[in-house]
């Protein structure tokens, strides 16, 4: 794990587990009763809905096995953001290791959320700025990160991890304007 120091607060990447199962239906169902959207969640708010917490744990798993992962994607890896003081999940992230034409385009490398009753602290970054180590870790130079234009807080975000906007477009999958940003490592 990667420990990030916040103040007195560390927080760290924690790779999910069955240990975390009742802590991570508490943090997908806080953004149905704050009424936010869920992103970066590596489908876990799918999964609850249609399958159980198990069965995305072996999705989890089969998205890092790189020799099988199915050809419509890329292998990911999925991190809960735990503040270690109080094992609290307060963001979740999937870092995407590759790059296929959606991804490049319109997806973005990273995927990340904040559970809406800690957001404005600054998590976002820090969390972004933690999993951004994973690409220099595996000597990715270029990392694209997208969000909805309308979404002031994530572009925010971005920026504030160096990253510049190449792109405004209106995509036809999201049915949003998109704006894409590049971090180069």
């Amino acid at each position: 794990t990667s420990k990030l120091e916040v103040g007195v607060m560390i927080m760290k990447l924690v790779f999910p587990s069955l240990r975390y199962k009742e802590k991570a239906i508490q943090f997908i169902n806080e953004f149905y009763e704050y009424n936010s959207e869920i992103n970066g969640s590596g489908g876990l708010d799918r999964y609850l809905k249609e399958s159980t917490y198990e069965e995305w744990l072996k999705k989890v798993l089969a998205d890092i096995d790189i020799a099988n992962v199915q050809q419509s994607r890329v292998p990911a890896l999925t991190y809960f953001y735990i503040r270690e003081e109080d094992d609290k999940i307060l963001g979740m992230i999937n870092i995407r290791l590759a790059g296929n034409e959606f991804i490049k385009k319109e997806g973005g490398h990273i995927g990340y959320c904040i559970r809406p009753t800690e957001r404005r602290k600054h998590y976002a970054t820090d969390m972004l700025n933690d999993a951004l180590k994973v690409f220099d870790t595996l000597c990715i130079k270029e990392v694209v990160l997208t969000c909805y234009k309308s979404n002031i807080a994530s572009a925010g975000v971005i920026k504030n991890c160096n990253g510049e906007l190449v792109a405004e477009f209106y995509s036809d999958t999201f049915k949003e304007e998109i704006q894409k940003y590049v971090i180069r490592r």
